[in-house]
């Protein structure tokens, strides 16, 4: 069954559910204390919680219901109509749960408002680190060193910390890039286990990897494809540019060093000099598997945007012999198998978008989900940690949504990240 497809349905009255059925809540999420509006009724508690949400009858599914049994003995154990404490019960429950839910749905609203001023903030100095590198180079220095001593900082000081999508970046891509490559380098250091002075190195080193990029035409700034050999060679220098440059500021051998090897590869394939495996240094190593991943996720043509899901499957499927063993491993396990920005489609047949994963439960991240019923501006943001039941079946191209979907979801054209403290909530009993 495509993506699009969907289960026939009927509607039948609410005395005529079993358990075994699967059912469409049409509520929106708010009115019913289920995390998914479509699911097979597991248990009596459940037909209980359904007959009291005041419906006289729901859509079902015949071909996804699993038929009891024992058909004459769950048509009597479910003939006994709850009492009205019963039912009162249940609906201070699911009071409780919604308000729970719009409590821990505001909390991540905030959250995530922080972390787009915190990116917005950190682009904004990059922006005036890179507009310093060339006649203030002391001072380009500097602002290098608070900007990334601030991020290092507040990554350590928050213990787990969660890649974070953010909305479609607006400005330069002469400092989304270089804010974009940088965070993700420092995260997956982190979780390799590198000390606060080898992250500032790193810091350093990511920021810093194009900063001789702008004095290259702007034609050729940014690879394509169609590149001529003439081109791409014009292209290569901003190596030896940025090396220059980053000499110019005084900053030290290991960060030089970063700067220079960061489009090498492991197996000798990269430029400028094709170093290999142990050749290359441990900065280079992490610098240059994150810098590919974002310019297959951001290249100059947007047209031909891998989605994140799609650069780390290419990543590793088809060049993981160019980049560092452990580098590699650990970086799939810091962004999971559906990367923030990842379109995906959960198991019961929901379309949402991925914002955030926590390295230490890839497989459980945070979810904007589609729902017709809710207005996007107060979409569900589903932490999947929290719904052991629910998960993600399938990464999608964005192409294959609905269009009604696509347009709720926006699936972002330019993929930022930051980091954000990772949230444990009371109750949550999922792990990945």
């Amino acid at each position: 069954m495509g993506p699009m497809a969907e289960s026939k349905t009927v509607f039948i009255d609410i005395d005529e559910l079993r358990v075994g059925m699967f059912v469409y809540l049409d509520l929106g999420w708010m009115s019913h204390p289920f995390p998914s509006s479509s699911f097979r009724i597991g248990n009596e508690k459940q037909l209980e919680t359904i007959r009291s949400l005041n419906l006289t009858r729901v859509r079902y599914s015949a071909e996804k219901s699993d038929q009891p049994h024992d058909a004459e003995a769950a048509a009597l154990a479910t003939q006994a109509a709850p009492t009205q404490a019963e039912v009162d019960e249940a609906a201070q429950t699911q009071a409780a749960q919604a308000l729970r839910l719009r409590e821990i749905l505001a909390t991540q609203r905030e959250r995530f408002a922080v972390c787009e001023q915190n990116f917005v903030r950190a682009t904004q100095a990059c922006t005036q680190v890179m507009n310093c590198v060339g006649p203030q180079p002391d001072l380009a220095r500097e602002l290098s060193q608070v900007l990334i001593g601030e991020i290092v900082g507040q990554m350590m000081a928050e213990g787990e910390s969660m890649v974070h999508l953010l909305s479609d970046g607006s400005g330069d891509r002469a400092a989304l890039h270089p804010v974009n490559v940088t965070v993700i380098c420092l995260l997956l250091g982190k979780a390799m286990g590198l000390s606060e002075p080898q992250l500032q190195l790193l810091g350093m080193a990511a920021l810093l990897h194009d900063a001789g990029k702008s004095q290259l035409p702007e034609r050729v700034r940014w690879r394509e494809p169609t590149f001529t050999a003439m081109e791409d060679k014009i292209h290569q220098e901003h190596v030896a540019m940025s090396v220059t440059a980053a000499q110019r500021m005084g900053l030290s051998a290991p960060i030089l060093l970063g700067i220079a090897q960061h489009h090498e590869m492991v197996d000798g394939t990269g430029f400028p000099l094709g170093l290999k495996g142990e050749g290359m240094s441990p900065a280079a190593r992490i610098l240059a598997l994150v810098n590919r991943y974002d310019n297959l996720c951001n290249p100059a043509n947007p047209n031909l945007a891998l989605t994140p899901h799609e650069a780390l499957a290419l990543i590793f499927s088809q060049t993981k012999t160019r980049f560092d063993a452990a580098s590699l491993n650990a970086f799939i396990r810091l962004m999971g198998v559906y990367p923030p920005g990842s379109v995906v489609q959960l198991v019961d047949d929901r379309f949402a978008l991925v914002m955030s994963v926590n390295s230490s439960r890839p497989l459980r991240p945070q979810v904007i989900v589609y729902d017709p019923q809710t207005h996007k501006d107060d979409a569900l943001v589903l932490n999947l940690e929290l719904q052991p039941e629910c998960g993600i079946k399938r990464s999608l191209k964005p192409v294959h949504l609905p269009q009604v979907a696509l347009s709720y979801l926006s699936p972002r054209k330019r993929i930022s990240y930051f980091f954000e403290q990772s949230v444990r909530y009371e109750g949550s009993e999922a792990h990945a």
